[in-house]
């Protein structure tokens, strides 16, 4: 971003000037001479400049938008994609850095304890986390949410189409047990009554139990558990528990798990719609599926 000598003080002139103070006082008080804060005023800006001051404002524009989300990669594809443009990541990270703008930090995963599971199955997905076709691959999982004042807690399961990484289908409560998972699966089936995916999951309780079993049978999936501590092993899955968290929760104040829900719902609904995933093409989740089955 260019730099002119002073532009600081320049700029609080103009501030300040309108305001009833004269140019004569503020540049006394600032310590610069009127001839350079008009040549200043009346100097061609280079073209580069108005392109930083354009770009540096649509960040602005951006991080107050999506409420700090975006780093610069995210922010690198907002701009390109909105504004028919093909800056760098490495242009718009400086430009970022100058702005003093990060996104959210995402914090560690806490691990739930387990139970003696009833039976378990086989990493048949092996970290092909690659679907060529909608409801070939699902993953799903359960995290935990809890905010200051309440003593409850809230758990969320989704389910995950590898195929554009949509949320497909998703469900809460209170307690994190069996019904939970159990009523998610069904309005998935529903929703998708002739799918056939693949169905991963880590061995936690709700997936290892026989009533699941018979679900998944039932349905005519695959199911598929990740190995013990291979939390890699459902990648993509935790990485939008990750995203979802450092996005819309970490760092923000609820005054009740009912308005956390409200505000999970909204996120979703802007993940699946509008928040660009570069391995898709710079789209959408559901940008893509649409796009796709419109180029089919």
């Amino acid at each position: 971003m260019s730099k002119v000598r002073q532009e600081a003080e320049y700029k609080t002139i103009d501030f300040f000037k309108d305001k009833g103070y004269t140019i004569m006082m503020l540049c006394e008080v600032l310590g610069v001479s009127r001839s350079a804060y008009y040549k200043y005023r009346n100097r061609i800006k280079p073209e580069k400049e108005k392109q930083d001051e354009l770009l540096c404002s649509l960040i602005n524009e951006y991080h107050s938008t999506f409420n700090g989300i975006l780093g610069y990669r995210r922010m690198t594809m907002f701009i390109n994609k909105l504004n028919h443009k093909s800056f760098s990541e490495g242009y718009i990270y400086r430009l970022m850095n100058i702005l003093g703008i990060k996104a959210r930090i995402r914090k560690k995963k806490v691990n739930r304890k387990r139970i003696k599971p009833e039976y378990i199955k086989e990493n048949v997905l092996s970290r092909d986390f690659i679907a060529r076709f909608p409801n070939q691959k699902w993953l799903t999982d359960v995290t935990e949410f809890s905010i200051s004042g309440d003593n409850r807690k809230l758990y969320l399961s989704p389910i995950m189409d590898l195929y554009d990484n949509s949320i497909i289908e998703y469900e809460f409560s209170f307690k994190n047990n069996n019904q939970l998972v159990f009523k998610m699966f069904d309005k998935a089936t529903q929703k998708y009554p002739d799918a056939k995916p693949i169905f991963h999951s880590d061995r936690g309780f709700q997936y290892t139990g026989n009533t699941f079993k018979s679900k998944i049978e039932e349905a005519g999936m695959t199911q598929s558990m990740s190995r013990v501590g291979k939390c890699i092993d459902n990648g993509p899955m935790e990485g939008f528990f990750g995203i979802l968290k450092s996005e819309m929760f970490y760092g923000k104040k609820f005054k009740s798990l009912e308005e956390l829900i409200e505000k999970i719902v909204e996120y979703i609904k802007f993940y699946n719609e509008k928040r660009f995933q570069k391995k898709l093409g710079c789209m959408a989740p559901l940008e893509y599926r649409n796009h796709a089955s419109i180029s089919a």
